[in-house]
């Protein structure tokens, strides 16, 4: 028989036959696509415990990230830790925002320490001993550039260098300035100098250049501090840096600002724009309390007094003031911490890649007001960093 197997012992058998299985019909086209399990934009759930390696990692990927550093302080200026991603809240140009990262890890930090060398010689000293201590604030894994100014800026370390560097030691001690002389303004009018003698002594002072008979005319020489151009100078260089540093800029100054090429408001824009906070140690007659309050008012003709307050609002950095050597060293110490303990939140703006405006930003913490102080940067430009 043609097509049936024998074997010895088990007898004949048919061959098997395999069935082709018949193909599944496909799903109706009127069926509705199964729910989506998407959180919602501004309630869901972020990925919290992420690295500061994964928060760069995920800001230079995507487009439209958001990093923003934030500080919370009780009533004391104590610093507020525990806090958790659901704690806050953040708003870009007023509409809220879904948190996506956040992190309590420390950044490693990149910092242009700004020296005024235009103090006058008591203040200079200060400043002069305390350089000491900064070294010991900050964290080996951290990097520092710095610079001075007077009538100009100019960069004192050659470059980037390890925070615990014996180079970043060597460049603090070798650059010590002396400051500048207090003096009493030049005046015009009777008590200034003649211009036409006779025998040293001079002809008519009522005749002279610059008197008026019976009054005097005050003429205070002018008083050079380029700061805004120091900070812009640091600025530029730490716009280079890697985006897994925190770039800063922390200041020691009495804050007086006349004779720089950039004006306070374009320097506050290209830092907004690179995403730099400006820190600061005022010093001086401007860290005494009441001039240090009033000499934020400008007067017209006059040079600001202190410009400092505006660069560390607007960026999210903070102020300290201080009036003696052992009080500088300490705010070293506390601007330090301040950069590691930050919180870290990351989001996703809803604003279009193409809108070169700038975008406001507030962050809100779930506390009272009162028991709180909450520091953040007021807001950005968006960049090509922001478009990877």
């Amino acid at each position: 028989m043609q097509g049936v197997q024998v074997t010895p012992g088990i007898g004949s058998q048919e061959p098997m036959v395999q069935e082709t299985p018949k193909p599944t019909p496909p799903p109706p086209q009127s069926e509705a696509p199964p729910p989506s399990s998407a959180p919602d934009p501004v309630q869901g759930e972020p990925a919290t415990n992420t690295s500061a390696k994964d928060i760069t990692t995920q800001f230079v990927s995507n487009t439209n990230a958001v990093v923003v550093p934030v500080t919370v302080k009780d009533s004391k200026g104590n610093f507020v830790g525990g806090l958790t991603a659901r704690d806050f809240r953040i708003f870009e140009n007023n509409k809220q925002q879904r948190i996506a990262f956040f992190t309590v890890d420390p950044f490693p930090l990149s910092i242009a320490f700004v020296i005024d060398q235009s103090l006058t010689q008591d203040t200079m000293t200060q400043v002069n001993n305390s350089l000491g201590a900064l070294q010991g604030a900050l964290a080996p894994y951290d990097e520092v550039n710095v610079i001075a100014y007077s009538n100009g800026p100019k960069e004192l370390s050659g470059g980037w260098t390890g925070a615990q560097s014996h180079r970043l030691e060597a460049v603090l001690g070798f650059n010590k300035a002396t400051g500048r002389d207090e003096l009493v303004p030049v005046t015009g009018g009777a008590l200034a100098g003649c211009s036409i003698t006779a025998n040293g002594n001079c002809v008519d002072p009522n005749l002279q250049v610059g008197h008026s008979a019976g009054s005097m005319e005050m003429n205070p020489t002018k008083e050079i501090h380029t700061l805004n151009d120091a900070i812009l100078l640091a600025a530029k260089d730490l716009s280079k840096r890697p985006p897994e540093f925190r770039r800063m800029i922390y200041v020691v100054s009495d804050g007086k600002e006349y004779g720089s090429k950039a004006s306070t408001k374009e320097v506050i824009k290209y830092l907004e724009q690179n995403k730099i906070a400006v820190y600061a140690t005022l010093v001086g007659d401007s860290a005494r309390w009441g001039e240090g309050y009033l000499s934020r008012f400008h007067l017209p003709l006059q040079m600001n007094d202190d410009v400092l307050p505006k660069y560390t609002s607007a960026t999210g950095g903070d102020l300290y003031a201080e009036r003696n050597t052992n009080g500088i060293e300490k705010s070293y110490q506390k601007v330090a911490e301040e950069a590691h303990a930050q919180y870290t939140i990351l989001y996703y703006s809803h604003e279009s890649n193409l809108d070169s405006k700038f975008r406001s930003v507030e962050v809100r913490v779930d506390r009272p007001e009162k028991e709180v102080e909450v520091t953040a940067k007021n807001g950005y430009y968006p960049t090509a960093e922001n478009l990877h």
